[in-house]
């Protein structure tokens, strides 16, 4: 016999279908819950399956965000085999039946046939090193999405009050700008104030600049309020919004800088960062990001598998006689991976950085490749130079 156990896994909860052999299921179909009490249900019901068909069985589910790893925890603890397969995989293999259902118990059932028709690979969980990484890039990466949207919304807050105060400084969301904002949100507040005193209290936030600098800036501050369309007092409501957006600036920062601090401190204790850091236009934070979601190496046989799972290989499309000659990129694997090459890719372009990347990119352009078309091709070909630098331990080489 050949047993397997196939789960469908939802929020706090699974769906179970149990096989002893290809086409032979074993009970009806149940569902439990995430907490101790479910778990060692489960796990009651996995020793009787071992009994009856005489060899542990496997355990089959899909990647669902997070929904899985109180199972996937208990199955590492409990040293019990399991797949973890790509939604993409196990979707594919549902359209194969005439008849489409979309059931907890009949995903859960396709799930265990899966399990005999493709050719999987038990799954090969992350260290917690490589597992904390990977939280910790993401979580810097949503935290930044977030922060720019306050950004978006402190400049309309900002357009409502003073408008011309972004004339001033070069840096608008810098730690002197926004504290001189929260002091003086508004033209009137600046004309009430003497140019030096402007200029003292704005050397008390910290940044290192002569008087006569600090004293050009108060000047500036007030011929931008003389330009101010809004001289008349602005309404209580505008500035409570304005100050709100200013505290929330200052908390995402700071959050972020906390962050990247931790990044930096992880990423360093891989001696692959170092390596994928040798790529020029490949900074502190796009490196540790690629080295998270890469994990290890080795368990990508070939670097076209490695393309392939940052979505970055081209699609193909062939029916008798057609075969189709413009092919769009599958972009059926890690999204983040492939933002973050295809942005590693732009910053070794800019400011002549990456000598090898930019001949790569000329090339394909004289090929007659548009501009993007030939971005993508320089961010499949970063990718074999990644591969090529992780396997041999070798750093990159201009």
């Amino acid at each position: 016999m050949d047993p397997v156990i196939g789960l469908d896994v939802a929020k706090g909860e699974s769906q179970v279908q149990a096989f002893l052999q290809r086409k032979e299921t074993y009970k009806q179909s149940f569902k439990f819950t995430h907490d101790l009490l479910g778990l060692q249900t489960f796990h009651n019901f996995y020793q009787e399956v071992e009994k009856v068909s005489g060899q542990p069985p496997a355990v089959i589910f899909e990647s669902t965000g997070h929904y899985h790893e109180p199972v996937l925890q208990f199955l590492e603890d409990k040293d019990i085999a399991y797949y973890l397969v790509n939604p993409v995989i196990s979707f594919e293999a549902r359209k194969t039946n005439l008849r489409q259902v979309k059931t907890d118990k009949a995903d859960a059932f396709h799930l265990g046939e899966l399990y005999y028709k493709e050719d999987l690979e038990i799954y090969q969980r992350k260290t917690n090193k490589a597992l904390n990484l990977r939280l910790l890039t993401r979580q810097h990466s949503a935290l930044t999405d977030s922060y720019v949207q306050i950004k978006l919304q402190f400049q309309v807050a900002l357009d409502q009050v003073f408008p011309e105060y972004h004339c001033a400084f070069s840096d608008l969301y810098g730690k002197l700008s926004l504290n001189t904002l929260s002091n003086y949100p508004t033209a009137i507040d600046i004309h009430k104030v003497a140019d030096e005193k402007l200029a003292e209290e704005m050397s008390q936030f910290g940044v290192r600049r002569s008087h006569a600098w600090f004293l050009d800036k108060a000047q500036q501050l007030k011929e931008a309020a003389r330009r101010n369309p809004y001289q008349s007092q602005i309404s209580h409501g505008q500035l409570v919004s304005l100050r709100m957006y200013i505290q929330m600036l200052f908390q995402y920062q700071e959050h972020l800088s906390e962050l990247l601090t931790e990044i930096n401190a992880l990423s360093n204790s891989f001696e692959e960062y170092r390596l994928i850091q040798s790529v020029p236009g490949i900074g502190d934070k796009i490196a540790a990001t690629i080295l998270s979601e890469i994990g290890d190496i080795n368990q990508f046989e070939h670097p076209k598998k490695l393309v392939a799972y940052a979505g970055l290989d081209p699609s193909v499309f062939e029916s008798g006689k057609f075969k189709a000659s413009i092919n769009r990129i599958t972009k059926r694997g890690s999204s983040r991976l492939r933002q973050t090459l295809y942005t590693a890719v732009q910053c070794g372009l800019a400011k002549g950085r990456n000598k090898k990347l930019i001949a790569f990119y000329d090339r394909k352009r004289n090929e007659g490749k548009p501009h993007k078309v030939a971005l993508i091709a320089c961010a499949n070909k970063l990718v074999h130079w990644i591969y090529a630098m992780l396997k041999r331990q070798e750093v990159f080489v201009d």
